[in-house]
């Protein structure tokens, strides 16, 4: 009977004698285990990427509830007008939002009040949709600032944090293009400093009317709005902070333009003059609702398993609710598929392999004929001859394994390194590869078990050479 470093020993020793062929029966591994690995990675980059994204746009715990009247935004809210004594209680307010809290699972409902506007610099002008927050809520968000801070209350100027695409929206207002930089045949931005140039801020004018409205209001109040559209009134604004991302690159907030709900709501009832407050919804009359009606609510609980029953209670009350969880449901599936036809892809590179193991252990096994009916007449057991051909299969696994992998983490560096500034453009990680350590090990313990499963037969075989036959030969 042999022992175990005995065994190890003459296995290693075996492959070390025939250097070329185990080299190129090895390559064969590292080649397999390389292409399941870097596949597999694309898969798990694309899946990270989504989750970053998620986690950028409210996080999994997040429902966004809106009216089925405005869904997400209320631009046009005065086209939805109703009489003062019609039930109100499907307009998002802080009554409804404290309804909200009381509801199993929920943790918070934060109001978001988005308005209509123009930001104006010298002849440029950008539509924007202010979104109010309050500072807790903003703060939540976890916006990645590169520069500044998120907008306070201030009785002085309207404060805002702009996405980092904004930019591109302007347009030179004394020209019949409105296409800015996205029509522009030279892709030159415009000469616009946002955190530290001088801005100005109007509302937009048609929510400053009833023309939208099914009626109501009297003559004074529409003279009054045909002055307010020919003479906007324009309010000092600043940027309180820069966001991440170059003005090309797509982010989740992007777009956005956020300001601190209180400050907001003082410069909108300057507008209003006692009136009716921007993109407000109103009476058949023309009149102000009694309450502040929010344009979407962001409604968090406890733990991401509980947001889909939380979105069908919402759903029941007659709210529209969208959420991340819903999107990321659904994307996992897809990555499933995904990833199960990367891995298969990269999996009939290692079935090559393990025939190449196979054709290289019974090549052995007909060069090695004597050896192994020497040691059956020297009484070496059956186990141990079939453990010695699997500890050679095993070695081959083993090598292509710790040399794929290594060669799976300098091509990962490579695809991000090429493809990672493209994946950003898209709004995907800049890593678009990425190899866990689990992954890893569990390559390298695959690539192992293939190969040993490549050499049973070959040892088998060794098993039932009978002595005398194979010192004949």
């Amino acid at each position: 009977m042999m022992n175990f470093f005995d065994l190890v020993g003459m296995s290693w020793g075996n492959l070390r004698r025939r250097k070329l062929r185990t080299c190129l029966t090895v390559l064969g591994v590292v080649i397999g285990t390389a292409s399941i690995v870097v596949m597999l990675s694309l898969g798990l980059g694309l899946q990270n990427s989504m989750y970053a994204e998620a986690e950028q746009s409210g996080g999994l715990t997040s429902i966004t509830v809106a009216t089925s009247e405005n869904s997400m935004y209320m631009d046009m809210a005065s086209a939805s007008s109703m009489d003062s004594t019609e039930d109100t209680t499907k307009y998002l307010t802080d009554s409804v939002l404290d309804s909200f809290k009381e509801l199993p699972n929920v943790t918070s409902a934060a109001p978001v009040l988005s308005v209509s506007g123009m930001i104006i610099k010298g002849n440029y002008q950008a539509d924007v949709q202010l979104l109010g927050m309050k500072a807790e809520d903003l703060e939540e968000l976890n916006l990645p600032l590169v520069e500044g801070n998120y907008p306070a209350a201030s009785s002085g100027e309207l404060e805002i944090l702009p996405g980092n695409m904004l930019i591109t929206n302007f347009y030179d207002r004394t020209s019949n293009d409105y296409s800015g930089y996205w029509g522009s045949e030279d892709g030159t931005l415009p000469d616009i400093d946002l955190m530290n140039d001088n801005l100005f801020f109007t509302f937009a004018p048609s929510y400053n009317s009833n023309d939208y409205g099914s009626g109501g209001g009297d003559e004074s109040d529409a003279a009054a709005s045909a002055s307010n559209q020919q003479n906007p009134t324009k309010y000092i604004m600043k940027s309180s902070g820069k966001l991440k991302g170059e003005p090309t690159e797509w982010t989740a907030y992007a777009w956005d333009v956020y300001c601190n709900l209180d400050n907001l709501l003082a410069f909108m009832k300057k507008e209003a003059k006692g009136g009716v407050l921007p993109g407000q919804p109103t009476t058949k009359a023309g009149k102000a609702l009694p309450n502040l009606v929010y344009s979407r609510a962001t409604v968090k609980v406890a733990k991401p398993e509980q947001v889909m029953d939380t979105m069908d209670t919402l759903r029941n009350m007659g709210y529209e609710v969208t959420s991340n969880m819903e999107y990321i449901e659904s994307a996992q599936k897809q990555m499933a598929i995904i990833q199960l036809v990367l891995g298969a892809i990269g999996a009939v590179s290692l079935l090559v392999a393990a025939i190449g193991i196979m054709n290289t252990m019974m090549m052995s096994i007909y060069e090695r004929t004597k050896e192994i009916g020497v040691m059956k007449v020297l009484g070496c057991g059956l186990n141990n001859i079939r453990q010695m051909f699997l500890w050679e299969s095993g070695f081959i696994g083993l090598l292509g394994g710790i040399i794929g992998n290594i060669l799976s983490f300098l091509l990962s560096l490579l695809i991000n390194q090429l493809a990672g500034q493209a994946g950003a453009e898209m709004g995907l990680s800049s890593n678009i590869s990425y190899i866990p350590m689990w992954l890893m090990l569990a390559s390298l313990v695959f690539a192992v078990f293939i190969g040993m499963l490549a050499g049973y037969i070959p040892a088998r075989k060794a098993m039932k050479l009978s002595p005398l036959n194979a010192l004949a030969n």
